[in-house]
């Protein structure tokens, strides 16, 4: 049974600065940013969705995500290199592999760049 939800309306993020971390994923995915609404999130929206909403909470990151991005590429080095370009973070510590790369934005939060 499918149930009464459509899909997925936006991932959110909790963060220090909604602002440039938004700014941050924008320039690597592409998008158009809105906001801040009342609350301070802003929002990326990715073609393709589902957006990427990114709120500002007063507690830092303290462990490992839970739950992270997988990213598509269509050219692996030039996609991690764009990201470390645009102040991400190598993360060895996680997996140093060869058939995706682990990675952390400019507040920590892992993701990963996958092999086309």
């Amino acid at each position: 049974m499918t149930g009464y939800l459509s899909g997925i309306a936006a991932i959110t993020v909790d963060c220090a600065d909604a602002v440039s971390l938004a700014h941050f994923w924008r320039d690597l995915l592409g998008g158009e940013i809105s906001g801040p609404d009342e609350d301070g999130v802003i929002t990326v929206a990715v073609a393709g969705g589902p957006n990427l909403d990114f709120a500002p909470v007063p507690e830092s990151r303290t462990v490992k995500n839970r739950l992270h991005l997988d990213l598509r590429s269509t050219d692996f080095d030039g996609a991690v290199a764009q990201a470390i370009d645009l102040g991400a973070t190598r993360a060895p510590d996680l997996y140093d592999g060869d058939d995706w790369q682990v990675l952390r934005d400019p507040e920590g939060n892992e993701f990963c760049v996958l092999r086309p």
